[in-house]
């Protein structure tokens, strides 16, 4: 048998990761980055980080938020790098990283997780180094300053949860025209193409968005514009069962209650 060239997974936990779905319902998150609107969880990054990457190399998230990737890559033993445009979600994610370093202990001395408070569009601006993967999500759009979601309902009549990332002009999800965003989002990326080791991989967890009546294809359009940088080589889709429906268009039209993220593997290949 050849030798493993990607990760430490034995071929059973391999092949389970080769499935192209997977429900994964997120554990309760805690009270701490409950303020962030949109976090994805640990146990789902820890997944994927250990899929695309070897113990001891290094994770990049340039839309760090509250520092998920960041504390996943801690627990299966990787360096992290994280940038975040917000201070007050920067902030957190150091929070959080240093309660798990403390929680974990001698696993991960000589390990590094950095969270730099700053805009992923000047990424040259800041030390990084070789970066071996990059697992991030997205804004999706403006969507967060749609008044019409009942998560947002309940997130405005609570004074202690943000309802948006924030007012900052350089945030992309305060950008109202859906191909400025586009452009402006791929850019980012591509960006990283310089710090990305040759065949590293990068996923970016996204879902298509529904604005005013029509859908507005996210993850295809992020998909078809950023392969033209690095190759698309495959899609993960996440489900989460444990959503309750509502009854859109009940008797007069079809509006799904959408329960699922793409999760686009991209790599570096020229």
């Amino acid at each position: 048998m050849s030798p493993n060239k990607l990760n430490n997974l034995d071929p059973k936990r391999w092949l389970k990761f080769q499935k192209s779905w997977f429900i994964h319902n997120p554990p309760p998150r805690k009270k701490g980055v409950l303020v962030h609107p949109a976090k994805f969880p640990e146990t789902m990054a820890q997944e994927f980080i250990e899929f695309f990457t070897k113990q001891g190399e290094t994770v990049l998230d340039p839309m760090a938020g509250t520092g998920s990737t960041l504390v996943a890559a801690l627990r299966a033993g990787r360096n992290s790098y994280g940038i975040e445009l917000n201070p007050k979600y920067a902030e957190i994610a150091k929070q959080m990283i240093e309660e798990e370093r403390n929680n974990l202990g001698e696993k991960v001395e000589g390990l590094t997780s950095k969270v730099i408070c700053g805009d992923a569009a000047r990424v040259f601006d800041y030390p990084l180094p070789v970066v071996d993967y990059v697992l991030t999500s997205p804004p999706y759009w403006d969507m967060l300053r749609a008044k019409g979601s009942e998560t947002q309902k309940k997130r405005r009549s609570s004074r202690e949860l943000d309802i948006h990332y924030s007012d900052d002009p350089n945030d992309l999800g305060n950008i109202e025209d859906y191909e400025a965003f586009l452009a402006k989002l791929v850019g980012i990326y591509e960006g990283l193409k310089p710090i990305l080791r040759e065949r590293a991989y990068l996923t970016i967890i996204v879902k298509n968005v529904k604005k005013g009546g029509k859908i507005y294809p996210l993850a295809w359009d992020i998909g078809r514009e950023l392969g033209k940088t690095y190759t698309l080589k495959d899609e993960k889709i996440w489900v989460q069962d444990n959503q309750r429906l509502s009854p859109f268009g009940l008797g007069s039209a079809w509006v799904s209650n959408t329960f699922h993220h793409y999760c686009l593997q991209f790599r570096n290949e020229t």
